[in-house]
């Protein structure tokens, strides 16, 4: 099978798989949801982590020898600033629970949707990247990446349903922004294809990204939580998820 098809199927199947498992925890009973939702939180802030720091950053630093180790070192900083800003501009984190207050809820709702569109065809670059790389770093990236959508998703969809949409145009309105994964994949391919020697510091953009919803996103909401159960847990299921991307970049070498 070619590079550009294993692409476009593991993009696909990232995208769905989130929006699919985020439509089941949205649609179980109130108080399940609210106990199940912080552990996948929890599972996909070690699964961002690992990916970044044991997988995509060693792969990075490794493709660019040692005398590039300072400019990966310089493209990871200028990532982390890059997501920062587009935090700011309501591109990268767009869906929180002040849309829910928003007098205009379909605007809400469309501004979703689009800013989903947009983050989802950046993870389909990220994941196109780790695969141009190597195949079990795409591998681990692909499934960072869909444990790190779920609890978006579950958001989104619930704006949607907020703003007044049936449950089976919500639905199908997140699978098809899920989609644009496989867009920016596939434009990936064959921007980076030609110029590979630019791809460890793809990488270290890449590994940015993750860093940044790991650490500015997920973690202060589980800092939310600081009783000792919670918090164990917590470290328990960031560690699985941590292992679980040890585990596949091991089976590598």
């Amino acid at each position: 099978m070619s590079t550009l098809a294993i692409i476009v199927i593991a993009t696909a199947l990232s995208g769905l798989l989130s929006a699919a498992c985020a439509v089941v925890v949205l649609l179980l009973p109130a108080r399940l949801r609210a106990r199940g939702l912080p552990h996948l939180v929890s599972f996909a802030t070690g699964a961002l982590l690992g990916a970044a720091l044991l997988a995509l950053l060693p792969h990075a630093i490794e493709g660019a020898g040692e005398g590039g180790a300072h400019g990966i070192g310089l493209a990871l900083v200028g990532g982390l600033l890059l997501f920062f800003v587009l935090e700011k501009l309501v591109l990268w984190r767009h869906c929180h629970g002040e849309h829910h207050d928003d007098p205009h809820e379909q605007a809400a709702a469309w501004l979703v949707l689009v800013g989903d569109a947009l983050h989802n065809a950046l993870d389909g670059v990220l994941i196109a990247a780790a695969f141009l790389t190597d195949f079990n770093l795409g591998i681990a990236t692909a499934l960072a990446v869909a444990a790190h959508e779920i609890p978006q998703e579950v958001g989104d969809f619930a704006v949607l349903l907020n703003a007044g949409w049936s449950r089976a145009r919500a639905l199908w309105c997140n699978f098809a922004t899920s989609l644009t994964a496989v867009v920016g994949g596939v434009a990936a391919w064959f921007s980076l294809q030609p110029v590979l020697g630019v791809l460890p510091w793809v990488l270290a953009v890449a590994a940015a990204s993750l860093l940044y919803v790991a650490v500015a996103d997920l973690i202060p909401g589980l800092h939310r939580r600081s009783d000792l159960r919670s918090s164990l847990m917590q470290s328990t299921l960031i560690g699985a998820g941590v292992l679980i991307i040890a585990l596949i970049e091991r089976s590598a070498h």
